[in-house]
């Protein structure tokens, strides 16, 4: 029988990386706290863990982090003054952040990689599945990536992990996975993973994007597991045991852990780890707005025309 455990209310926010891809503005703020719009990413991600059901956040964080925890923590002087002016609007988009969840803050001293950030995770974590949220992608609300994961690890026990089809040109951006079908049309059973490989050793097109519901297994697994590509510890690594230990769905008798099942994500997904996207990201989701969308795009329209227009 597969080890099934009580339901998830835990996830993980892994956000202590330098955020290289945006120096110079993240030489002095976390890539995490960039806005998209008028919220900073991190807050979406913690917006979609609540959503799903999962009201204790544990972010692992590093040094030069403590903006993450103050946007999450009360701030009564700017409260205050908002009070006194009236300004109940803003004042209740200020307590947002702070109402969320429950939240709670670990160091990770080295930047080990995915892996050893999941493992700071562990003592906090205990024995339950739980589940991981990358801060790099934010996943439309109308499209309930995270609830489908954990429904399908409530079925299947294991790990669940999160798929996208993506150009095979692009895969070496991505781990990417081999897989089988199942009875359901979005669940695929994982049979193997690789880390960011070259197009022509890539095991399929399904890139893993930054969604995980993981059996508490995985510790142990990571603990012994050794740096892989980049010199880091990768989670990607650890998963791939899980799944190669698993010949067949039914090869579950004696083994603790679980299978590793992937849910095919197809709806709207905003990449804010790449300049480009996180742009695109900007204009896609103020266009949705309906307090800005409006006059911004009637301005995107001719601002376009002009330059389909220009010499």
């Amino acid at each position: 029988m597969t080890q099934s455990h009580p339901g998830i209310s835990k996830a993980v926010i892994p956000a202590a990386g330098l955020g290289t891809r945006f120096l110079p503005a993240t030489k002095a703020t976390p890539k995490e706290m960039l806005p998209v719009v008028d919220k900073p990413a991190i807050q979406y991600v913690v917006e979609e863990a609540v959503s799903a059901g999962l009201s204790d956040v544990l972010m692992v964080t590093g040094r030069n982090k403590r903006p993450l925890e103050d946007h999450f923590d009360r701030n009564y002087e700017l409260e205050s003054a908002l009070g006194r002016k009236g300004d109940a609007e803003r004042l209740a988009r200020v307590q947002e952040s702070s109402d969320l969840a429950t939240m709670h803050y670990v160091r990770q001293g080295d930047p080990k990689g995915l892996g050893h950030a999941v493992l700071c995770a562990a003592p906090h974590v205990g024995d339950q599945p739980f589940a991981v949220l990358l801060g790099d992608d934010l996943i439309d609300p109308r499209d309930p990536l995270l609830s489908r994961m954990i429904e399908i690890q409530a079925q299947y026990g294991g790990s669940v992990i999160a798929l996208m089809e993506v150009d095979p040109a692009q895969i070496h951006l991505y781990g990417s996975a081999a897989v089988e079908p199942t009875p359901e049309g979005d669940v695929v059973r994982v049979t193997g993973l690789v880390e960011k490989p070259d197009a022509a050793d890539a095991p399929s097109n399904y890139a893993i994007i930054g969604r995980y519901v993981l059996d508490p297994a995985v510790f142990d697994i990571l603990r012994k597991t050794e740096p892989g590509r980049g010199g880091e510890i990768q989670l990607t690594d650890a998963l791939q045991h899980l799944a190669e230990t698993y010949e067949s769905a039914a090869d579950t008798a004696g083994k603790a852990g679980g299978p590793v099942h992937g849910v095919v994500f197809k709806g709207r997904r905003y990449d804010t780890g790449d300049r480009g996207d996180y742009l695109r990201a900007i204009v896609r989701l103020a266009c949705e707005r309906e307090d800005l969308g409006p006059e911004f795009r009637t301005w995107l329209r001719s601002y376009v025309t002009e330059e389909m227009q220009a010499p």
